[in-house]
Parts: structure tokens; sequence; C-alpha cells
């Protein structure tokens, strides 16, 4: 019990400085002339995964790979199934062009290489480099190209108007900064301890505590982020919070993780046997539903929720070897995935053909 509430305890903690860090941060970067773009991509990205960052990065440093590799792995499945499923379910989610184009395709790409670096079992701090450079790449050519935007200097204007208080205003967003950032640190090393016994009482592997329950408790703000875009139909918002913690994950939260250990981080054949490829599935799966309508429907959220039941229920049976395994194992391989794979299909072709439809008319009234 004492290690349950030290485990709750530490979860309240990294959610508050998941809050305080990314309040305290997007001012300032405001202030010093960053563009919002980035600040969403880079800083809100940070704030929403910084329970991940922290937690696996402690972790890692620790010598818990399995807690490290599982909090992202299981991060990734819980905001493509239950987070977006979730929030479809509040209300379909619209989605932009340019989020289909570019960040979709590379969500999708980071999950495939995550496979391909961590196939060897092991991530090395030389793997976790490369991650980095592709991140900061990225953070970079956004940075570029958002600064051509003419809005850019009337968002700074609104945010610098918004500092109240003159140089006390200025502290208090550095003491949100500060406190944010030890509020993740108190916290992870509480969260981790907690888990580890858990995981011990349980009779689990940590592995399985780091893609179940430490994963979904840091994917928290993630879920209140998209789940209150939704209802206040901000819909883009919810949508690109998922996609780009997804990314933010695997190129930064892994690459400074891979840093952090001492021998970089060891992969377990489990992952990469079952929940690397439910990952990549997840994500692959999100090109269809996206660009059908470029929106996710209700009863497309919905299919998304079960699917994250029946992915919890098969590692819940698989740790505790039930009796049920092999029959649930059989009914999941035969009947469900083919059904979700058919599923897909068919919307994509859908959605193609439609698409075709529409340059046809257009074409035809271009004449």
């Amino acid at each position: 019990m004492e290690k349950l509430a030290l485990f709750v305890a530490g979860l309240v903690l990294l959610l508050l400085g998941g809050e305080w860090l990314v309040r305290g941060s997007s001012r300032l970067a405001l202030a010093l002339r960053i563009p919002r773009i980035v600040v969403g991509l880079s800083l809100v990205a940070f704030g929403t995964s910084a329970p991940e960052l922290a937690v696996s990065v402690l972790s890692s440093y620790r010598g818990q790979a399995d807690i490290a590799v599982g909090n992202v792995v299981g991060s990734n499945i819980v905001n493509v199934l239950l987070i977006l499923g979730m929030s479809a379910v509040v209300a379909p989610l619209a989605v932009g062009r340019r989020l289909i184009r570019i960040e979709v395709p590379l969500m999708i790409a980071t999950a495939f290489l995550f496979y391909a670096i961590g196939y060897d079992r092991s991530i090395s701090r030389g793997d976790g480099l490369i991650l980095l450079a592709i991140f900061f790449t990225y953070i970079l050519w956004m940075a570029r190209t958002a600064r051509q935007d003419p809005a850019i200097e009337q968002e700074i204007a609104v945010a610098n108007n918004g500092i109240t208080g003159g140089v006390w205003g200025y502290v208090w967003l550095v003491c949100l900064v500060v406190g944010g950032l030890a509020a993740l640190v108190v916290g992870s090393n509480w969260l981790i301890d907690g888990a580890v016994a858990l995981a011990r009482a349980l009779g689990v592997s940590e592995l399985v505590i780091g893609l179940t329950i430490v994963a979904a408790g840091t994917s928290l703000p993630e879920l209140a982020t998209s789940v209150i875009g939704s209802v206040r139909r901000e819909r883009e918002i919810a949508v690109g919070n998922v996609i780009g913690s997804n990314i933010f994950n695997i190129l930064s939260v892994l690459g400074f993780s891979a840093i952090a250990s001492p021998r970089g981080l060891e992969v377990a054949p489990a992952v990469i046997r079952f929940d690397a490829p439910v990952m990549m599935a997840v994500s692959l799966a999100c090109f269809p539903i996206l660009f059908n309508d470029f929106q996710i429907k209700r009863w497309e959220g919905s299919l998304f929720v079960a699917y994250y039941i029946f992915y919890v229920v098969y590692l819940i049976l698989h740790a505790s070897q039930h009796d049920a395994l092999d029959e649930y194992t059989f009914v999941m391989r035969w009947f469900v995935l083919p059904f979700l794979a058919l599923t897909l299909v068919t919307v994509l072709i859908l959605a193609w053909r439609k698409q075709v439809q529409l340059t046809r008319r257009a074409a035809q009234k271009g004449r």
C-alpha cells in the first residue's frame, strides 16, 4: 500500500511538473521571439511528454531499461488507440492536410526506425545521438519555415503584452520552469520506485508495468490535452498533440535515454517480437483512417479503444500465463487482427475513390 501511494504521488508530481514547465517555458519562448509553431512542436510536445522523458531517462540511468523502453512503446500505443480513440468518441476529429503530408508519415517512419535500431536488442549511445540529430533537424526545419509566417510578429507582441508585472512577471515564469523541472525529477523517482515495487508485488515483469501502468500514467497530459481539445472543438490540436508526442517519444525520449545509460538501452526480445510491431501497426492504421475525409469518425475512435482493450488483456494474460491465453491468442490472430486489416484496407480504398471522384469533378468544372 505504501508503494502504491508512492507511485500515485510520483504521478501527480509528474503531471504538475509538466504543466508548470510547459506554461512557463512557452510564454518565455514567445517573449524571446521564438515562433508559436516551434513552441508547439518542441516545448508543448516536451511539456506533454515530460513525464515520459523524466521516467525513461531516469530509469535508463538506473539500469531499468525495461521500464524506459516499455514506457515509450506503451505510451505511443496508448496515444493512438486510447487517446485518439476517446477523443474521437467525444467528437469526430478533423485533421489538417499538412498533418497527413508531413507529421503522420514522420510518426510512421520513427516507429519503423525504432524497430530497425532495436532489432539487435540494444539501442546504443550512437543510436541515441542519431535519434536526437533527426529530432533537432526537424525542429530547426520547422523554425525556418515558421519564420516566414507574417502572423508571427503579432503572436509575439500578444505574448509579450500578456506578461504582467514587468521583471517580476519574468521571474515568476522562470520559477514555474524551475519548479516544473524539480517536480519532474522527484516525481519520476517516486513513480519508478513505486512501479518496480508493484511489479514485484504482482509477480509480473517491469516491462509489462512499463507498457501498461507507467505508459498510461505518463500519457495523462496527452489524454487531457486531446480530450479537452475535442470538447472545445479545437480538434486539430487533439490530433496534432498525439502525433507530435509520438514523434517526440521516439526521437527525443529514447535518444536522451540511450545517452543517459552507461551501456545504452537493452531492448527485451518481447518488445521486438510483439510490442514494437503493435506500435508500428497502430501508427500505420492512422494513415487510412485520417486520410478518409481527413477526420476520425466516432465509430473509428470506438474501434481504436476496443483494440487497446484487446492489447492490454493480452498483456495481462501473457504475464500471468493464464489458461485462456492460447484461446485468446487464436481469436486475436485469426479473427480480430484480420478484421482490423480488412477494415483499414476498405477505408483506404473508399477514401482513395472519393479523392479520385473529387479530382475528376474539379477537372470537369475547370473545362
